[in-house]
C-alpha cells in the first residue's frame, strides 16, 4: 500500500510540481486588460511585408520620409523661420554627433582628433563647473563664520561683566 502511495507522489509531483519548476507560468492578466484578437493569416502576412519593407528601407544610408512617419521637418523648419532675424535663417554648425559620424566615416585618423576634441571640451565643462561650486561653497562659508562671528559678538555685548 505504501508503494503505491509513493509511486502516485512522485507521479504527482513530476506531472505538476516539476512542470511548474522547469516552465513557470505567468501571472494573470490584471482585470481591466482586455486580450487582444488573434490576427488572421492575412493580416500576419500584411503585417510581415510592412515589417520587411521598413527593415530593408533601413538597410539604407540615405533614410528618406518613408521611415519617418511624423513630419518632424516641417514642425524644426517652422521653428527655424520664427526663430531668425528680420526673416534671415541661421547657419547651423554642425552638432558634436554629426562631427563624429563624419569623423568614423573619415577613419582612424579624423576619428582620433574628433574624439580628443569632445574629451577636452567635456573635460573643461566639467573643470569650470567644478571651480564654480568651489566659489560657491567658499563664499557660503565666509557668510557663515562672519555670521557666528556677528552672533559671538553680540553674545559677549549682552553679557554682563562682573
Amino acid at each position: 500500500m505504501k508503494l503505491k502511495v509513493v509511486l502516485r507522489k512522485a507521479f504527482d509531483y513530476v506531472r505538476y510540481d516539476l512542470k511548474e519548476i522547469a516552465f513557470p507560468s505567468s501571472l494573470p492578466d490584471p482585470p481591466h486588460v482586455k486580450k487582444l484578437r488573434k490576427l488572421t493569416w492575412k493580416e500576419r502576412s500584411l503585417v510581415l511585408k510592412e515589417a520587411s519593407r521598413l527593415y530593408a528601407a533601413s538597410w539604407v544610408r540615405d533614410i528618406g520620409p518613408d521611415l519617418h512617419p511624423n513630419d518632424y521637418k516641417k514642425d524644426y523648419d517652422s521653428e527655424e523661420k520664427h526663430n531668425g532675424v528680420n526673416g534671415a535663417t541661421k547657419e547651423k554648425e554642425p552638432s558634436t554627433l554629426e562631427d563624429l559620424v563624419v569623423a568614423a566615416r573619415g577613419g582612424m585618423e579624423t576619428l582620433r582628433p574628433a574624439l580628443q576634441r569632445v574629451y577636452m571640451t567635456r573635460a573643461s565643462a566639467y573643470r569650470d563647473a567644478l571651480k564654480s561650486f568651489i566659489e560657491g561653497y567658499q563664499e557660503g562659508i565666509q557668510q557663515v563664520m562672519v555670521k557666528k562671528e556677528d552672533s559671538t559678538a553680540q553674545q559677549e555685548e549682552d553679557t554682563p561683566k562682573k
